[in-house]
């Protein structure tokens, strides 16, 4: 009887560590790979059928046809039929943030306070979350980790997924600050009986003000070179230097007009717009400005009562015609969970009117692009980081994306996670014979 007890008692805790211990990150890249056969999609449009990748020490040396006769480096995988995809990069996630969302221990999102410039997710950020693991089968590698909450969230920086800290985690600090801006408009409180219709925000001018001020005095003070520190007023000198850009959480014409001419009267020039409803009827001002605009995802229904059903589904097609560079981001209901679906997202918005290459974009080097960090991933080029994946059938299409291999910065990563070990060994143990 004791013996049973130990033994159950191992077993638990054999399964509990299974299921909370980190996924062992892969170790830094020894030998090159020469990925031949595949179709690759480059993510900035071109295709290359029977094509040939080959990198070494974490970067892409090599990107041809299969049929070049060229010596083979390492480790050869024929991935004949098959298709190669640069790592998807999810924008606007926080990720790594909150593992679970009733357990405040584990929600590190949002701080107490409005204006927080100097809150940055870097460190706050969970190397070793579950939820972050999941998103590698789907090739999603890495992501901009942003703080939520306030007027002011605070900092975003970028992460690979396969690290054993955020110190092995970053590929970009400290990239962008992130700022809710105020609405011009409100709703009644019904349960209070006021009117529940939209109607002006007499607040609004008010909140703008508040803004412009806190931008207004952290100018000055860096100006003055104070000997006194105050660090939200800090945080901001990239705003201004321009080493570092300012996401605007914005939706409507009017907001958006009212924010690109407030700002840029401050002198920070570096915008992109998050979400941006109502974006296309104001393209001219953003095309003038070089405003990327980070959009939501797909499967939502239209914001106003006067939209078209399907505006939600079509409004990458009319932002990209208009020439404005987008990219795709994950804020929103479940968002964490939800972001492993980002390329199926991107697959939505290619079947109404983008295309299947322009869509891939959004997610590799449009998002690459707008996150500055196009010069090291986004794209399979000579000389950037071998961030990528093989994938069995068309990487947008659920139904094709099953991956067979994953690389990060040349380290070949794990594609089980714990759940998926435990899963198929319990399954295995117990199916119906």
């Amino acid at each position: 009887m004791k013996n049973k007890f130990i033994y159950s008692l191992l077993c638990f805790l054999f399964i509990l560590g299974n299921i909370t211990a980190q996924q062992t990150p892969a170790p830094k890249q020894t030998t090159a790979f020469s990925i031949e056969g595949a179709t690759a999609h480059l993510g900035n449009g071109e295709v290359i059928k029977n094509s040939l990748i080959m990198f070494a020490d974490g970067k892409i040396s090599f990107v041809g046809s299969a049929m070049m006769k060229i010596a083979r480096q390492g480790t050869v995988i024929n991935a004949k039929g098959k298709h190669i995809y640069p790592g998807f990069i999810a924008a606007n996630a926080s990720l790594g943030l909150v593992e679970i969302d009733a357990v405040r221990a584990t929600d590190d999102e949002d701080e107490v306070g409005s204006m927080l410039p100097h809150i940055g997710s870097l460190i706050a950020y969970n190397a070793e979350s579950k939820v972050v693991e999941s998103m590698r089968p789907n090739g999603v590698l890495m992501g901009q980790i942003t703080p939520r909450g306030g007027t002011i969230s605070g900092t975003s920086s970028v992460m690979q997924f396969d690290a054993w800290n955020w110190e092995d985690a970053a590929i970009k600090k400290n990239d962008a600050i992130h700022m809710n801006w105020p609405g011009s408009l409100t709703r009644g409180r019904w349960w209070l009986g006021e009117d529940p219709a939209l109607k002006e925000d007499k607040k609004y001018i008010e909140n703008i003000t508040k803004i412009t001020d806190f931008f207004g005095d952290a100018k000055r003070y860096l100006a003055s070179n104070s000997t006194t520190k105050n660090l939200p007023f800090e945080a901001t000198k990239g705003l201004f230097n321009g080493s570092q850009k300012l996401f605007l959480h914005i939706n409507g014409e009017r907001e958006i007009t009212d924010a690109v001419s407030k700002m840029k009267a401050l002198g920070i020039n570096n915008l992109v717009l998050v979400h941006a409803n109502g974006a296309e009827n104001v393209a001219d001002l953003l095309v003038k400005n070089n405003i990327p605009v980070v959009i939501e995802r797909s499967h939502r229904i239209p914001n106003g009562e006067d939209d078209d059903y399907d505006l939600s589904y079509r409004n990458a097609k009319i932002l990209i015609d208009k020439g404005i560079t987008v990219g795709l981001g994950m804020e929103g209901q479940m968002e964490r969970m939800n972001t492993r679906n980002l390329p199926f997202y991107a697959g939505t918005y290619a079947a109404y009117g983008v295309g299947k290459e322009e869509a891939l974009k959004m997610i590799t080097s449009n998002n690459a692009k707008i996150l500055g960090i196009d010069n090291l991933v986004g794209t399979i080029e000579v000389g950037k980081d071998a961030t990528l994946f093989i994938s069995e059938g068309d990487a947008l299409d659920m139904r094709g994306n099953i991956l067979t291999d994953a690389f990060i910065q040349g380290r070949k990563i794990s594609l089980k996670t714990h759940q998926t070990k435990l899963w198929k060994r319990y399954s295995n143990k117990y199916k119906t014979k």
